[in-house]
């Protein structure tokens, strides 16, 4: 594996990115909880394509569990197909976009300016045309990203998400568990030897699944995602739940499933499933840091630092990134430039 890649440069990045997110973009953050306060808003719309979308489901768990907040993913095709945009009355419509540029999610934007509700940004590009239609840009702090697969800004974006639920809860503990991220980060990197060696095993995996639920539901959309456009495996997210629901037939001997299953609340019910799946000899993967889980998997990936459940998005997709990334590798893909990709994809 030739580690100069643009993206394992970028996956051993985000402990400094983070960082300086934290250190940099709290006062933008404390105006705009400001201005949410002020203008009593009831609830979030947000905007957003690709991991970015990843990161919004975070935000629906985040901000609906700590915040109290009920959020809505916008629907950009009533805005520039339809052209028949949604009121918003009293909402905060947000905006996730690593470039800003995409044309659809700029136009709801832009049209939630018009009727003159609260809007934000999160991007890497404060002065793109996405956050030019913001009243509030959260910068991710995160440089230039080379390699087309999103890392070091997803979980940036997931950053700033948590900061902004952070600031609004008023929680000191929360503000805390938040700052130690990065060096979180930074211990589960090491890991990274175990990951390199497990990518071997499934050179030639055709098809897998990766369940999340909760928080990280947004985990294994997320991974499945990088699965997709880095090693081109047809890999298909679902929460546990769902999973239960008809997915489960196309299990059989030997079929790898990825399950992220931190410390949290969802043990209990994510253990039944591990149990389930073996009795149909699926094979496990995890990537938890709860012993019981790792020796219920046929693989388990250790998490060497555990962290409150509403972080663990963060942290968890570190291995997932990895495990795209060798696996690519092994398979002798370009992880910089996946077939077929390009790093700013607009949309309308």
């Amino acid at each position: 594996m030739n580690n100069e890649t643009h993206l394992y440069r970028e996956i051993t990045e985000q402990p400094e990115v983070l960082a300086r997110l934290l250190a940099n973009e709290l006062p933008v953050v404390d105006e705009l909880v400001e201005s949410i306060r002020e203008r009593e808003i009831s609830y979030v719309v947000i905007a957003a394509r690709g991991s970015s979308d990843n990161a919004a489901r975070y935000a629906k768990y985040l901000f609906g569990a700590r915040n109290h907040l009920q959020v809505a993913l916008a629907t950009p095709s009533l805005f520039t197909v339809y052209r028949q945009p949604p009121q918003f009355h009293n909402a905060l419509v947000l905006g996730i976009s690593q470039s800003g540029r995409s044309p659809d999610i700029v136009n709801v934007l832009e049209e939630a300016r018009s009727q003159g509700v609260l809007t934000a940004a999160i991007t890497n590009h404060p002065s793109s045309e996405m956050g030019k239609a913001a009243d509030y840009v959260i910068n991710l702090q995160a440089g230039k990203e080379r390699s087309i697969a999103a890392t070091k800004t997803y979980t940036s974006q997931l950053a700033a998400i948590s900061m902004i639920s952070t600031r609004l809860a008023g929680d000191q503990k929360m503000l805390s568990d938040l700052q130690v991220t990065p060096q979180v980060i930074s211990e589960t990197l090491k890991i990274d030897h175990q990951i390199r060696d497990v990518a071997q095993r499934y050179r030639y995996m055709d098809a897998c699944v990766v369940i999340g639920r909760g928080y990280n539901y947004a985990t294994a959309f997320e991974l499945a995602l990088k699965l997709k456009e880095l090693t081109y495996t047809v890999a298909e997210p679902y929460s546990s739940a769902d999973f239960l629901h008809g997915p489960m037939a196309m299990v059989a001997t030997g079929f790898p499933v990825l399950v992220i299953a931190p410390s949290g609340v969802l043990i209990p019910e994510i253990k039944q499933l591990i149990q389930t799946l073996s009795e149909k000899y699926a094979e496990v993967i995890t990537i938890s840091d709860v012993e019981q889980v790792s020796d219920l998997a046929r693989i388990p990936l250790q998490l060497p630092v555990s962290v409150p459940e509403w972080l663990s998005p963060i942290t968890c997709i570190i291995p997932g990134q990895l495990l795209a990334l060798y696996l690519a590798d092994a398979r002798d893909y370009d992880p910089d430039h996946p077939r077929g990709l390009r790093k700013i994809t607009k949309t309308r």
